[in-house]
């Protein structure tokens, strides 16, 4: 065997056992000690604080470094691939996975459009509110929800959208309707 070759390949077997130690070293780790070795192999901190998802996600950080990661076939497909996949999977332009980014507007499908105004009567007394992009104006005030706006008329607990009619009991329990 050339010289080289016998390098190349001794260098191989010492990165296999690298890889192999490495991985096997993971098994001792506490649950702190894997946090800190997730931030050295992906370079940011972790959520997680889940050993085996730890371990599992270094392991294969670990393998995919030494090994060079994907194929270019592999890269190619999902390149292609990638244009019909949902948002949520998409990674974001720095190449890494990101994470999902929520909507713009995340509106309950219950709510009518934004300027509508909801008008409820309650012991005698009309009471409008406006519904607004981002929550609701009641009296001049802002609120988030609309159970916070009908115990401010009651004062008891409301649900929000039972109080103002846009859903009813029967909805609330499923499409049987029996209690």
């Amino acid at each position: 065997m050339n010289p080289r070759r016998k390098e190349a390949a001794s260098q191989a077997r010492r990165a296999v056992a690298d890889v192999s130690g490495q991985l096997a070293a993971l098994r001792a780790m506490t649950v702190g000690q894997l946090c800190e070795r997730y931030r050295e192999v992906f370079g940011e901190p972790t959520r997680s604080r889940n050993k085996d998802h730890l371990r599992k996600k270094i392991a294969w950080r670990i393998q995919e470094l030494a090994d060079g990661g994907l194929s270019e076939h592999a890269l190619a497909r999902i390149a292609e691939l990638a244009p019909t996949a949902p948002v949520r999977w998409r990674a974001s332009n720095s190449g890494g996975a990101a994470p999902a980014k929520e909507p713009d507007t995340i509106r309950d499908p219950l709510l009518p459009a934004p300027g509508t105004v909801l008008v409820r009567e309650h012991q005698g007394v009309e009471h409008r509110v406006t519904v607004l992009e981002d929550g609701f104006e009641f009296r001049g005030a802002r609120y988030r929800s609309l159970s916070k706006i009908a115990k401010e008329i009651t004062g008891t607990r409301w649900n929000g959208y039972l109080f103002f009619r846009l859903k009813s009991r029967a909805k609330e329990r499923g499409a049987g309707g029996e209690a």
